[in-house]
């Protein structure tokens, strides 16, 4: 189904000289908000002229058009919340309902769930992870006639079975050139567990960059957790008393980071002065930490917003897209912020 070019509450709201939201209420035919009738009439007449064919509302109970999104798991202050409330926004543009199951990484309820969309007016299902992976699709092969697309999370063995992910790889390479712009020759890299891809992409950014840089990476300088603050607390104090310390220290995620401060602030060691540190995932907590910390923004909102969009459109083409982040800077890589 091509929606393209098919006419929007944004059309009429332009054509009637109103805001969206009035359209929204005239055409959802909502007495909660007073509206003058001269008003309400003037939409209605103008949806009609444009060819608007779903008078007199939409996002109506009976039939309605949704896309489903299924998450294995998901924690409330998770950077990848944005992906969802820009999902839901992208949906609600295009006139459809964003509907969101928790299938708590249980691929036989997920195989059910999509069983159940099957039986309902639904354009497609997102499949999506809270943590960028890796992921097998073998028990989804031949599952629907529903278009799947995959959302923070990639199956190589699929190569026909769309994808929108972070670019890790390249954001742990601007981190880490970011570091070495600000004067750093010896940057450690506090990594999480080995198996998960955004570790080994994140660690391969952050070499890569060191390379062209010149710089040959030393072994003890990569130091690997298992993305707990205790542990990066301890990965730090063990760089500290290196022979010769790190000048700065990249964090694979915030959280990790919290870490590495208290082990710095605990040992009489100042940021940024005596070393740099930056993080990674940009946390609402990145901000309020003393001094502020260094970032990367992963841009969850706009690949939650494609992602939909794939879908509303109907798109054909086996796309893959990778987008990488916006480096934050502030104070903790950069003393003269």
């Amino acid at each position: 189904m091509k929606r393209k070019n098919k006419v929007t509450m944004i059309d009429i709201a332009r054509a009637a000289g109103v805001s969206q939201a009035t359209v929204s209420l005239v055409l959802n035919q909502s007495r909660n908000i007073k509206l003058s009738e001269e008003t309400r009439q003037r939409v209605i007449a103008v949806a009609g002229e444009l060819g608007y064919d779903r008078l007199p509302a939409i996002h109506s109970p009976r039939n309605q058009e949704e896309i489903a999104l299924l998450i294995s798991s998901l924690q409330s202050y998770d950077p990848f919340v944005d992906a969802i409330s820009q999902a839901r926004e992208a949906a609600w543009r295009n006139e459809v309902l964003l509907t969101v199951y928790d299938y708590g990484d249980d691929n036989e309820l997920a195989l059910n769930i999509i069983r159940q969309l099957e039986k309902r007016n639904c354009l497609g299902v997102i499949i999506a992870s809270p943590v960028t992976t890796i992921v097998d699709m073998t028990a989804f092969q031949d599952c629907t006639r529903l278009p799947i697309v995959l959302l923070n999370q990639r199956d190589p063995d699929s190569p026909l079975l769309p994808s929108f992910v972070p670019d890790d790889y390249a954001n742990a390479f601007q981190m880490t050139r970011h570091l070495i712009q600000q004067g750093a020759k010896r940057i450690a890299h506090i990594t999480g567990e080995s198996w998960m891809e955004a570790t080994r992409q994140r660690l391969g950014g952050y070499q890569a960059a060191l390379a062209q840089a010149g710089i040959a990476p030393q072994p003890e300088w990569v130091q690997q957790t298992n993305w707990q603050f205790n542990e990066s607390y301890q990965a730090t104090v063990t760089l500290l008393a290196l022979e010769s310390r790190p000048d700065a220290i990249f964090c694979a995620s915030d959280w990790l980071a919290i870490g590495c401060y208290q082990a710095l602030s605990t040992h009489g060691v100042q940021v940024p002065e005596a070393i740099l540190v930056a993080g990674y995932d940009d946390q609402k907590i990145s901000e309020q930490m003393t001094p502020p910390l260094t970032s990367i923004q992963l841009p969850y909102g706009e690949l939650g917003r494609l992602a939909v969009e794939y879908l509303c459109n109907a798109e054909d083409t086996a796309t893959h897209l990778s987008l990488a982040g916006r480096l934050k800077i502030r104070q903790s890589s950069a003393a003269n912020l």
